[in-house]
């Protein structure tokens, strides 16, 4: 497996493979979610297939904001998701930012037990109709390595 940096194509593509998504993020609406900016895109590779996307941005200048990620079903039990988390906490971590934050559903139980397993915190509960689409929100504060 390689993770790698990426464009917003490549990132669009493997967010399409993810049928847990309803609607999928495309290009239009990753570009303009990460219009101006500083972000990471990162995907996984198995073999030349794209399997896994994580997708990032600046919030403030301490604070990185880790916004959308999945793994294609053909990368799955794999560790993509675990090589992806890695990737952009070192990235992160080298930038500078001190804390990363993000969110995940109810709904994704393999992503709630992932951020638990590396050290991520349950800081809120946003309620949203219902309770599997409630959105937990995580941090971690980073130290330099």
């Amino acid at each position: 497996m390689k993770v790698r940096d990426a464009s917003i194509e490549e990132a669009a593509e493997v967010l399409a493979k993810i049928s847990e998504f309803a609607k999928p993020a495309g290009y239009d609406d990753i570009k303009r979610r990460l219009n101006g900016k500083a972000t990471s895109i990162l995907v996984a590779e198995i073999q030349g297939e794209l399997v896994g996307v994580k997708i990032g941005y600046q919030l403030s200048e301490s604070c990185f904001y880790s916004w959308l990620g999945g793994v294609a079903p053909a990368g799955r039990r794999g560790g993509v998701a675990q090589a992806l988390l890695e990737a952009q906490e070192s990235w992160v971590i080298a930038q500078g930012y001190q804390e990363l934050r993000v969110k995940s559903r109810n709904r994704f139980p393999a992503m709630l037990r992932l951020l638990l397993r590396n050290g991520y915190q349950i800081e809120h509960m946003e309620k949203k109709d219902g309770i599997n689409d409630y959105r937990l929100h995580f941090v971690k504060q980073l130290i330099a390595k």
